[in-house]
């Protein structure tokens, strides 16, 4: 095999094992209580700078993280909008969020520690802001929302965006406390991660569809 393959390989193998590493560890500790110095360590480094110089800065590694994910679960999304065609029911597209996100959890097998790496970014802003562009990217997602928003067309502008949030907190951290009670052999509420999308489709609907009893102020009573 000529060197340069050989080097092409190492290289590639290097950046794969320190993704895993950085995922794990900020998945466990939180993005910025793991610093790159640590990362290069525990993926086994000589060199402590060598996440930097494959990846740059933090954001860049937190991006990279994402985009190792971002084919199967896109991959999933395409399948199911060939599935439900222009459907106008709340549920499908609803279902159309959750489950490719699931599905690959599931295959990921446990431990995984995507679901809680994606919880601990998003609680830090700039970080965020970052993941959110970047998801927007996909257009599968952009269709998705599109649709999701043509259902709830008669909802006030200010509670959809509150709901919104809601549901994107509901995905996220569910998702995350499962992963983690797997990990851990703990008991969860649901057998399989299909059946724990089906729960949380369940609950998403509810929220989006619950009554309004009062209109956002913006300011507190």
């Amino acid at each position: 095999m000529p060197a340069g393959t050989v080097r092409a390989a190492q290289v590639s193998a290097t950046r794969e094992l320190i993704l895993t590493t950085a995922e794990r560890l900020f998945a466990e500790r939180g993005v910025y209580a793991v610093s790159n110095r640590q990362v290069s360590e525990a993926a086994g480094q000589g060199n402590n700078a060598a996440v930097g110089y494959h990846f740059g800065t933090k954001a860049d590694l937190v991006l990279a993280i994402a985009r190792r994910h971002t084919e199967q679960v896109e991959r999933a999304r395409v399948r199911m909008l060939a599935e439900i065609g222009d459907s106008t029911e709340l549920r499908d597209w609803v279902a159309c969020l959750v489950r490719p996100l699931t599905e690959h959890l599931a295959a990921l097998g446990s431990p995984s520690w995507y679901a809680r790496f994606s919880a601990q970014v998003m609680t830090d802003p700039a970080l965020r802001q970052i993941m959110v562009e970047e998801s927007l990217t996909s257009p599968t997602l952009r269709r998705i929302l599109e649709r999701l928003h043509r259902c709830l067309s008669e909802l006030p502008v200010e509670v959809h965006a509150e709901r919104s949030d809601m549901a994107r907190q509901l995905i996220l951290h569910v998702c995350a406390e499962r992963e983690r009670a797997l990990a851990e052999s703990a008991p969860t509420a649901r057998s399989c991660w299909h059946d724990a999308a089906t729960g949380l489709i369940d609950a998403i609907v509810g929220l989006w569809l619950a009554p309004v009893t009062s209109r956002l102020t913006g300011g507190e009573e």
